[in-house]
């Protein structure tokens, strides 16, 4: 890896790690140097991974082995598009969310909030920027257990019970994940992941049941943590229990689960991989399918703002999966976009869900009618925007997204069934948002008396972080051609690992599985 390049790509990871720290033994007691590290952090990661994500962009896949262990025995980072992508929506997720976050004055409810958001934001990066399946899995914990405290920032008792839940829930998953690892590690003697796609596609074929039991138990894990059907029962509680800050910071979480599923599968598992090759797919695009529709079912039944932004991130999850599990270059690349849009789209509701719930007193996020309250109007407009770029209709990256998966199942024996639900269920969704917000808003400004809260404290900033995320997908519209470009080519890149397994072992492997 070029020198220049090595030290943006681990500054990603110690930055975090160092700032989480730094925080919490020196700053965490005072609120103000708190948010000026954070900031000051969020902002370096966010120019870390434009230039990252400008190098990863030549085509050039680049490994980091560090302390200088040469793979596959020692730690690797591998940046290539898609990590590179996925370190970019992580860091403009996470700024959005940090100035929401300060502007309402929601890491005021515990000491612990900023080093927590440090260590999640060190999770993310690097479980995209991991070569080994082992550290994926550290870095899942790391995630997870800061993912834990931000939960139950602020305390209350839904958010115990949910959080509760949540940890146990989350704990069955790891177990899993170490059976599924040591069940790889036994039949191939390596984790790394460019060693694995070299030994599983020349697996003698007494081998091959425990390593497809080994790849269906990953996926299982990462199924988990993507809310796929049945594996979606924790989310909609979870995310309906906390605050709106961390559910929009949460929205990349299940994005995690996604990108392993994309990268086991085309790495390890893909179309070089013999018998083994996509092992998964007869059951991820039927689950995938599932998923939209309870998604969406849930988004009608829902009773608050909150369910219904929840149940909308397992509807989007369905949709990304289903592109995903077709495991064509064409449908993956529309997938990478989707999880751009989907990503953004359910953060900006959370938190334009919780400007809502914070103007109507005891009602709330409670779909219903309440008295008109302060800033109903361009609350409106923000509500409206969000849902339509959730159920993807025009003009948002919403109905790019859909379009552009649509197009890309054309060719497969499957493409009825994804057309079918995908239409159907943006039907519900619209219905769905019709009902919501015409009791929220326009019947409720009907309503008789203001109410006395009046204007919450950082409207201004708070504001300004949810109509970024609506501005955000307003930009991702509007350069619809070069980001589909990149993430056709990252597809691409997918889809053809050898320059994966050369960048990490070397120029003898040959790039060969």
């Amino acid at each position: 890896m070029n020198l220049i390049v090595s030290w943006w790509v681990v500054a990603s990871l110690i930055l975090p790690a160092v700032m989480g720290a730094g925080i919490l033994l020196l700053m965490r007691h005072n609120l103000l140097l708190s948010r000026l590290a954070s900031i000051g952090s969020g902002l370096a990661l966010l120019v870390i991974a434009v230039v990252l994500l400008i190098e990863a962009d030549s085509g050039t896949i680049q490994s980091y082995a560090l302390g200088n262990w040469r793979a596959p025995f020692g730690i690797v980072l591998v940046l290539d598009r898609l990590s590179a992508m996925m370190l970019l929506l992580t860091a403009v997720l996470g700024l959005a969310v940090l100035f929401y976050t300060i502007a309402t004055g929601t890491d005021r409810k515990g000491w612990h909030f900023h080093p927590l958001f440090q260590f999640q934001l060190l999770g993310l990066n690097g479980a995209f920027l991991t070569g080994d399946l082992f550290n994926l899995f550290v870095f899942f914990e790391v995630l997870l257990i800061a993912s834990y405290g931000l939960m139950l920032h602020g305390q209350g008792a839904a958010r115990l019970k949910a959080g509760v839940q949540y940890v146990i829930i989350n704990l069955v998953g790891s177990t899993l994940f170490l059976v599924a690892v040591g069940l790889l590690y036994g039949m191939t003697g390596t984790l790394n992941m460019a060693d694995l796609a070299v030994r599983v596609s020349a697996a003698p074929a007494g081998d091959q049941g425990l390593i497809a039991a080994s790849a269906l138990l990953l996926t299982v894990v990462f199924g988990l943590k993507a809310a796929l059907v049945p594996l979606h029962f924790w989310l909609p509680g979870t995310y309906a229990a906390t605050s709106g800050a961390v559910a929009a910071l949460f929205a990349i979480m299940t994005k995690v689960g996604a990108y392993s599923i994309i990268r086991t599968n085309t790495l390890i598992f893909g179309e070089d991989a013999g018998a083994l090759a996509f092992v998964t797919g007869s059951w991820l695009l039927p689950a995938a399918l599932v998923t939209i529709v309870v998604g969406f079912i849930g988004l009608m039944a829902a009773r608050g703002l909150r369910d219904m932004a929840a149940w909308a991130i397992v509807g989007s999850m369905g949709t990304l999966l289903a592109a995903v599990s077709v495991f064509t270059p064409e449908a993956m690349g529309a997938a990478l976009f989707y999880v751009l849009h989907s990503t953004l789209a359910g953060a900006g509701l959370f938190l334009i869900v919780d400007l809502i719930a914070r103007r109507r007193a005891e009602h709330g996020d409670a779909i219903g009618l309440a008295p008109r309250f302060s800033q109903i109007e361009i609350l409106s407009a923000l509500f409206f925007l969000a849902a339509i770029a959730t159920v993807g209709l025009p003009p948002l990256s919403g109905f790019v997204g859909k379009l552009l998966i649509l197009d890309g199942v054309r060719g497969t024996p499957y493409v009825v069934w994804i057309w079918a639900v995908i239409m159907l269920t943006t039907v519900i969704g619209v219905i769905a948002f019709a009902r919501a917000g015409s009791l929220v808003f326009w019947k409720s400004a009907a309503v008789e008396g203001l109410m006395t809260t009046g204007t919450p404290r950082g409207s201004t900033g708070s504001f300004a972080a949810a109509a970024g995320l609506m501005a955000a997908l307003a930009a991702l519209t509007v350069l619809a051609g070069p980001v589909t470009r990149y993430t056709a080519d990252t597809a691409a890149q997918l889809f053809d690992p050898a320059g994966y397994i050369q960048a990490v072992l070397g120029p003898q492997s040959g790039g060969r599985r």
